[in-house]
Order: C-alpha cells, then sequence, then structure tokens
C-alpha cells in the first residue's frame, strides 16, 4: 500500500505487532526474540570461530559460560548508557524509573561499555588474555546487531528524519515520510560490518596482534554509526547538540579514537616482541 506524501509515492510501515506470540500469561515480545537470539547466535559464532582459528587460551566451554557475562553486562550497561547519555535529568529527578528496564530505554554505546566490564572480570577470573578474548567477541557482535536493529524496526522505534527518497516510510507516528534507518543500521552496524571483520580475522598476522580487531571493530563501527546518525532523527527530548551533531555522533568520536589507540598498542607491541 502506498500513500501520496508531498506528491511522492512512500512506503508504508507494516505494522507488525511487537508480540512475537504468548504462551499462557507469558508474553514473548520480538524485542526480546532478538536478544535471545543475538545472544545464542553471538556465542556459537565465537565456538565456530575457536574451532577454525583454535586459540591456547580459550576453549568452547569457556564460550559457554561467557554467556552469562555477556548477558548481564549488556543489560546493566545498555541501561545505564541510556539513563546517564540520553536521558540523566529525567532518571535524576525519577530514579525508580532507572529499573524499569522492561519500559524501554538501551544504549548502545553503554551496552558496549557493559560487555568490557563483563569481559574484563571474566579474564581475569579464567586467566585469558583481556585483548584475545575482546577480539573474538567482536566479530561475532555484528550478528546481535543485526537482530537488535530489525527488532527496532519492528517496534516502529529509533525512526529516521524525513526524506524524499522513494523508499521513504511512513511510520505510525505522522504521516511525514521518514528514511527506515534502522534498516540502514541492520545492514551496516550488522552486514557489513560482520564482513570486514570476518575478512580481517583470516589473516593469522592480524589475529596473533590481540587488539588489532577490537580496534577495528570500534573504528568501523563508529565511522557507520556517525553516518548513518544523519538520516536518524534525533532523540526529542535532547535534539541536536554542537555543530549539529547528535549524542550518538559525539559518542561514536571517542569510540573510533580508542579504536585507533588499540590498533597502534597492537602493533607496537608486537614489533617489540
Amino acid at each position: 500500500m502506498f500513500h501520496d506524501t508531498k506528491k511522492l509515492m512512500a512506503l508504508d510501515f507494516p505494522h507488525i505487532d511487537p508480540i512475537a506470540f504468548e504462551i499462557g500469561p507469558i508474553i514473548i515480545r520480538w524485542y526480546a526474540l532478538a536478544y535471545i537470539t543475538g545472544f545464542i547466535g553471538g556465542i556459537q559464532a565465537i565456538k565456530y570461530y575457536l574451532a577454525q582459528y583454535p586459540s591456547q587460551f580459550m576453549t568452547k566451554d569457556h564460550a559457554d559460560n561467557l554467556l552469562t557475562w555477556l548477558v548481564i553486562g549488556v543489560i546493566l550497561g545498555g541501561r545505564f548508557g541510556y539513563v546517564l547519555f540520553y536521558n540523566f535529568d529525567y532518571y535524576a529527578s525519577n530514579p525508580i524509573e532507572a529499573f524499569k528496564i522492561w519500559q524501554g530505554g538501551m544504549a548502545f554505546h553503554g551496552g558496549l561499555i557493559g560487555i568490557i566490564s563483563a569481559m574484563a572480570l571474566f579474564t581475569w577470573k579464567h586467566s585469558i588474555p583481556f585483548l584475545a578474548l575482546c577480539d573474538r567477541v567482536a566479530v561475532a557482535t555484528p550478528i546481535g546487531l543485526f537482530f537488535g536493529r530489525i527488532a527496532n524496526f519492528i517496534n516502529g522505534e529509533l525512526v529516521g528524519r524525513p526524506t524524499d527518497a522513494p523508499w521513504g516510510m511512513i511510520f505510525s507516528d505522522g504521516d511525514v515520510a521518514r528514511h527506515p534507518s534502522q534498516i540502514y543500521q541492520a545492514l551496516t552496524e550488522g552486514c557489513i560490518l560482520l564482513a570486514i571483520l570476518l575478512f580481517a580475522q583470516r589473516y593469522e598476522y592480524i589475529r596473533s596482534r590481540y587488539g588489532i580487531i577490537s580496534g577495528a571493530f570500534l573504528i568501523a563501527y563508529a565511522s557507520m554509526r556517525f553516518m548513518v546518525e544523519y538520516t536518524r532523527a534525533p532523540d526529542a527530548h535532547i535534539g541536536l547538540l554542537k555543530l549539529g551533531l547528535s549524542m550518538g555522533q559525539f559518542l561514536c568520536i571517542p569510540m573510533a579514537l580508542i579504536g585507533l589507540g588499540l590498533i597502534i598498542y597492537a602493533r607496537a607491541k608486537a614489533t617489540k616482541a
């Protein structure tokens, strides 16, 4: 079905029910399925990578044990990041609301901090080099990002800015055609990022220098997220900040710099060895 918007043809948002299915009183939402699929798919990918490229530090049992740590890290970090970076004033006045995770409100950059913290504790407990684990997890992360962005699309959230493009989509919140920015992010942060990291992982030179793959992940993600943010509507309660940049774009800058630092560090360390 099409709508005539500003004399252009725009696609209708499919209006998918956010509830995937119900089992008695238990309601399973697409967003929850996306998280579950992302985590399980990511762990299975790590186990596959370990089979393809064996590690002297990690086994498949480590990957299974890692799942719980990552789930906790993503949920706590993602929520904390949203509270701190995107809506601090509201939650400072309503602190109890910060614990109501089921009402929504997660931030990728916060989730990343949570994952890094969880991995730091995990590597300390199991005597695994921190950057070695980071590299393994980095290659699997785009799988979770892909499903997460698809869930954003199904929920009709994090919509794009108005557009005259023929693939512009009319979401349920108005009659203006917008960029399907969730799909852009699923393709860039999910498919393209995964392809880049899989290509890099093929080379023993890169795999043996712990931190290069993690650095490549940070730089590639930050670069693609920065560009796609120009098509994504800024958060209504924040708007655009200095230089016309969104909060997400500002957070991508230190992310890319840290990634560059990791690559420089990994190469310098290998040179000294």
